[in-house]
């Protein structure tokens, strides 16, 4: 075989590395990927976390080919990308502006440790972390302090050449396993310092981890933290110092007095879940119901042939106790143009039958196993009927039409939905 000149030099003095728990670190970063914020003035956040993201796996990719520096010094971006996001969203709306276009247009932007110092002097959330958060700012500064040796040489056994010199290949094992230890420990302190950056958007990653708020929070963007991952990546130490920002005690203290929804509730608004043997309780909770969930619940508790409820175009839809007989667990908007601008009842889909009408300017499939009788299709044709004007949010006023008229119906118990709103911050009438 012909001696590969190119392929030597390239590889002469590099040292792969296999990181063991590489795909544990890449599942621990869904933690930050899923914590979406759903801030309406903070949306542009999500890409910024998600680029540190992608930072923080680009690092591993180049640690395990051997590049070491390249890979810390991407550690560094995630960290210093993270600072950046807090940097605009920190800030009044004009200021913001004025920042992020000098940002986008790449003029003159300060670097990292100047914004630090102006987020410190701006006296606003992240000075109020920074502040409660001594230990862990301590440690980040550490951290950076550690990194910069490596991305700036600072030494001889930070020289690719000096690293695997032939007459210091007693020392190669050795400084090798000291490199491998202190990637490890630079990967979860970045890790942890974007999930503790992410929390000076808005607490719910951490709000959600505790039970007593998610019970009674909507359906949100945001997905909570593992406690695994805050143990392994924050601490409790911090985790309590965070926990004494204005921030998060605000979420808190909003939050806390929402009334707790039961698990038959919680089951619709999270997971879109209707458990037919449960339908009574969720009605002593139908007020924390929007109306998409409150529909289908309706439709639900007409017939058990009923597997699935599907609405905005077969996007979103509800499953039920009912396993389906469809062997395909595949949709496609496609499937419901039979229903286009046509009410009916009983196509044929597959292994099992599609009905379809209108309710409330949603249109609504339900995929039932068996036909439905004429009696069921009388009872959703009630359902069309009793919320096909109501608006998305009910007035007091509507709510006594709409139990009115649900007591004119042939409905079980549908009187219940005559306390049905929708108001406050953690309703799902977004839906």
């Amino acid at each position: 075989m012909a001696f590969d000149y190119l392929e030597y030099k390239e590889s002469e003095n590099i040292t792969p590395f296999s990181l063991q728990d590489k795909e544990r670190y890449y599942l621990d970063l869904m933690n930050i990927e899923n914590s979406w914020t759903g801030r309406i003035d903070a949306m542009y956040s999500n890409e910024f976390f998600r680029e540190a993201i992608q930072l923080i796996i680009n690092s591993i990719v180049l640690f395990e080919k051997g590049y070491f520096d390249c890979a810390l010094y991407s550690l560094r971006q995630s960290i210093e990308i993270s600072t950046t996001i807090i940097y605009f969203v920190d800030n009044s709306e004009d200021k913001r502006k004025s920042e992020m276009k000098k940002w986008r247009n790449q003029e003159r932007f300060p670097m990292n440790n100047q914004m630090l110092n102006e987020l410190k002097n701006r006296k606003l959330v992240f000075s109020d972390l920074k502040e409660k958060m001594v230990t862990f700012f301590d440690d980040v500064e550490l951290t950076k302090q550690n990194l910069n040796k490596y991305v700036h040489k600072q030494g001889l056994d930070k020289f690719y050449v000096s690293r695997n010199h032939p007459l210091r290949k007693n020392e190669t094992e050795k400084l090798n396993k000291k490199l491998l230890t202190d990637y490890n420990n630079f990967l979860i302190k970045s890790i942890g310092i974007i999930a503790v950056f992410r929390l000076a958007i808005d607490p719910l990653p951490l709000l959600l981890a505790d039970d007593e708020i998610y019970k009674r929070t909507g359906q949100l963007m945001t997905e909570g933290y593992s406690d695994a991952f805050i143990d392994k990546y924050i601490g409790q130490d911090n985790i309590n110092a965070y926990q004494q920002t204005e921030l998060y005690k605000e979420y808190y203290a909003d939050i806390i007095k929402e009334e707790e929804m039961l698990p038959s509730v919680l089951d619709v608004v999270k997971d879109d879940y209707i458990d037919r043997n449960k339908i009574q309780e969720i009605y002593t909770q139908i007020h924390l119901l929007g109306i998409i969930d409150m529909i289908a619940v309706a439709i639900v508790e007409i017939s058990e042939k009923t597997s699935k409820v599907y609405c905005y175009g077969g996007w979103n839809w509800y499953f039920t106790n009912t396993k389906s007989k469809r062997i395909s667990s595949n949709v496609n908007s496609e499937d419901f143009e039979v229903f286009k601008d046509n009410e009916k009842y009983n196509v044929t889909y597959e292994e099992v039958f599609l009905s379809g009408f209108e309710v409330s300017k949603e249109n609504f499939y339900i995929e039932h196993n068996e036909e439905f009788d004429l009696m069921e299709i009388e009872k959703n044709k009630n359902v069309s009927s009793i919320f096909q004007h109501n608006n998305r949010i009910l007035s007091k006023k509507s709510r006594k039409h709409l139990a009115l008229r649900c007591s004119q119906a042939a409905i079980p118990d549908c009187s219940a939905y005559g306390s049905a709103y929708v108001e406050g911050k953690n309703k799902v009438a977004a839906r």
